[in-house]
């Protein structure tokens, strides 16, 4: 940013602090704000990083919370998990518990992400709000791990995750244009094949940290759930499926189900995915706790940032018993 930017004008000022009010209060998405204000995406992209920069928005927590080290020792211990983080906090609205754990996952990122990293992300809400916090992250390289889900209420991609990412840390970044899901095993194999996609999933067994979501196999509780048809969402259902890993599907033991599903996806498979070295899951609310055991039964979720509440549910609960790595 040049000294230009940070001097702008009542022009540029008004029109930085329209887009920054479209974005981060009224959730409209950059395309659309671009759409609006008759001005590119990119352009879109740059404001928001020049009002966060210059404090013209600033991110703060109603309820900001503070990690309880003995629940994510407790954690740790309970699942056997590489870290958890439990942060203590009296929010229950999922928005706010949402900002609130992905900055704590954030600040995770930043501690320990090194310049020798590859990091993954997959797309979820909770990844997508992880971005304000990461621009004192190490430089490494950025993978984009997933396609993207088209719905009018999801207001990020997750090539627009990982382009943000870079822009703020300065890591190089391999991302592609493609749906999360496809119609058919077929379509999915053809995308694979496309240039930037097969560049991307070349750089999938580099990645070292992902950052993926951790959905509940149920309605209002996965967006990959509320974006199939009934067929799959029956077949998936039959097939023991509580959960959803960015498109890998796990029953309740850990055993990783709905293969055929996962091939229509653009994502990395459950056999990409467990050799992985660290993979980072942001859940909330209470009701997914057997979606968050599952996960972990299954090895290929290894770090959770949580609030307390899901931790003394998932304490309370069976023991990860039986924790692996090859769960395919």
């Amino acid at each position: 940013m040049d000294g230009s930017e940070l001097t702008a004008g009542p022009a540029q000022l008004v029109l930085t602090a329209t887009v920054a009010r479209r974005y981060y209060v009224d959730g409209r998405s950059k395309v659309e704000i671009a759409d609006e204000l008759e001005i590119s995406r990119f352009k879109v992209a740059r404001l928001l990083d020049q009002a966060l920069a210059t404090g013209l928005v600033r991110i703060e927590i109603g309820h900001p919370g503070s990690i309880d080290t003995d629940l994510s020792s407790r954690l740790r211990e309970h699942l056997g998990l590489r870290t958890a983080i439990v942060v203590g906090t009296e929010e229950s609205d999922p928005a706010a518990l949402r900002t609130l754990l992905a900055r704590a996952a954030g600040e995770l990122l930043t501690e320990t992400v090194g310049r020798l990293d590859v990091l993954g992300f997959a797309w979820a809400r909770a990844v997508a709000s992880t971005v304000p916090v990461l621009g004192r992250m190490a430089p490494a390289p950025l993978v984009q791990l997933t396609g993207s889900l088209q719905r009018e209420d999801l207001s990020v991609t997750s090539t627009e995750i990982v382009r943000d990412i870079g822009r703020l840390t300065g890591g190089r970044v391999t991302v592609f244009y493609a749906p999360f899901l496809l119609p058919d095993e077929e379509t999915a194999r053809t995308l694979r094949r496309q240039p930037e996609i097969a560049r991307a999933i070349a750089q999938f067994g580099s990645v070292t940290k992902a950052v993926v979501g951790l959905g509940a196999w149920g309605p209002g509780k996965s967006t990959i759930y509320d974006a199939m048809g009934t067929a799959d969402r029956r077949a998936l259902t039959k097939a023991g499926a509580v959960a959803d890993v960015s498109g890998v599907f796990i029953d309740a033991s850990g055993t990783v189900v709905g293969h055929e599903q996962t091939a229509r996806m653009i994502c990395m498979n459950a056999e990409q995915l467990a050799k992985v070295g660290d993979v980072l899951a942001i859940p909330y609310g209470v009701s997914k706790a057997p979606a968050v055991l599952a996960a972990v039964r299954s090895g290929l979720v290894t770090t959770l940032v949580t609030h307390d509440a899901m931790a003394r549910t998932l304490l309370g609960g069976s023991a990860a018993s039986g924790w692996r790595r090859s769960a395919v």
